[in-house]
């Protein structure tokens, strides 16, 4: 009797499991975007545009590891520019969009899975310039280059700054080194990587201004059960030191 007992309550916490599983429609499948946001994610050949195995990084192939834990089916594409991914995964309900730096403003605007990674919101400067700023309201007497709809844009934006924004972060490097700003206003490792690879080295931080964290960005509309499934399988990446191995791998 309690052989029945125990085998009807294993087939009932079976079909609970299924009953959980069978919430997602019917071919359900994410359509997550990416931009070049080296190290984090990026085309293997260094173009603005690339699909599943094209792209690597940090961050994708946390996401890739997530969603293959999770069960949950996906398109992967890297695209440009990221003010149309965010628009795209704003409005488009089966979207998902990173690396996103997660912000209090934005928080109420999408469905949130992370921490992906870290990172820090720096101002660099051209080499050999000796530019000093102790604030942010200090450095807003200066030319400040950003990335148009990047949470380090919309920071600044928000506290009454007005950067000058670009469609490409890597054309800030270039307005740096010819003077056509005074302050770039970035991500670090990113700005850094991305100076490299336009053959530039030793930028000044003259200010570290936020600690931040990039999460997966999902529409507003995605099912509950998505999320869980996604935040619980990264939970497990986590603690089984997946995240911090991938992480050291590109660092």
């Amino acid at each position: 009797m309690l052989k029945i007992i125990k085998s009807g309550l294993l087939f009932g916490l079976l079909l609970s499991a299924c009953a959980a599983h069978a919430e997602l429609p019917y071919g359900y499948k994410v359509v997550l975007l990416t931009e070049n946001f080296p190290p984090f994610n990026m085309s293997v050949d260094d173009k603005n545009f690339a699909r599943d195995d094209g792209i690597d990084g940090i961050s994708a192939e946390i996401v890739r590891a997530m969603f293959k834990r999770a069960g949950i089916d996906y398109s992967l594409s890297l695209r440009f520019p990221w003010d149309r991914l965010y628009r795209l995964t704003l409005d488009k309900p089966n979207y998902g969009l990173f690396s996103t730096t997660f912000t209090a403003e934005r928080q109420p605007l999408f469905k949130w899975v992370g921490p992906l990674a870290k990172t820090g919101w720096v101002l660099l400067a051209a080499p050999g310039n000796n530019l000093s700023v102790a604030s942010l309201k200090e450095a807003a007497q200066y030319r400040i280059g950003a990335y148009k709809n990047d949470a380090v844009s919309q920071h600044l934006e928000s506290q009454g700054m007005a950067p000058v924004n670009a469609l490409r972060d890597q054309q800030n490097v270039q307005k740096l080194i010819k003077g056509q700003i005074d302050l770039w206003a970035t991500t670090d490792p990113v700005g850094r990587y991305l100076a490299k690879q336009e053959g530039v080295s030793g930028l000044t931080t003259v200010l570290r201004f936020n600690e931040a964290e990039l999460y997966l960005a999902l529409n507003k509309d995605t099912p509950d059960e998505v999320v869980q499934r996604l935040q619980k399988a990264l939970d497990e990446l986590r603690s089984e030191g997946f995240i911090e191995d991938m992480t050291n791998s590109y660092l």
